[in-house]
């Protein structure tokens, strides 16, 4: 299990309630519960694969709600538009490709790899799934 080096100010379900209705969106439980125990942060462990041809990344930092600096609000805003629909983006890596949970019902939770410089033809091209939930994903940091 990874722990956090670094996390935001904690914040309350309302907090979260208040995100989610002022973006019209619903984020998963497991994302959720991260949310209420670290808001985002620095992780110990922040490695994970990529895939194969792409290979290995690491987890710049979570965001988290409120006034930080990796505000996900403010990041859902920036990046509305460039992301596929459907998917907020939860954390990034020092190369700007950002790490995304999925908010619609096709891929709700479900965790996938943004990666920023590689045109899409196709809506998910430049998507690559990692773990059928947050948890999953953020345990497996090594």
């Amino acid at each position: 299990m990874t722990n956090m080096d670094r996390e935001n100010e904690k914040i309350t379900i309302d907090d979260i309630r208040k995100f989610e209705a002022k973006y019209f969106l619903k984020l998963p439980e497991q994302y959720v519960d991260f949310l209420l125990k670290h808001n985002g942060g620095y992780p110990e462990k922040s490695i994970f694969k990529i895939s194969n041809e792409e290979g290995e990344s690491v987890v710049n930092k979570f965001y988290g709600v409120g006034n930080m600096k990796g505000n996900l609000g403010k990041v859902f805003e920036v990046l509305d538009g460039e992301l596929p629909t459907g998917f907020i983006s939860i954390a990034n890596d020092p190369g700007g490709n950002e790490i995304c949970i999925g908010i619609s019902e096709r891929y709700f939770g479900e965790v996938y790899f943004w990666i920023h410089d590689i045109e899409s033809e196709e809506e998910m091209d430049n998507m690559v799934f990692f773990k059928s939930n947050f948890n999953d994903f953020f345990d497996n940091l090594s």
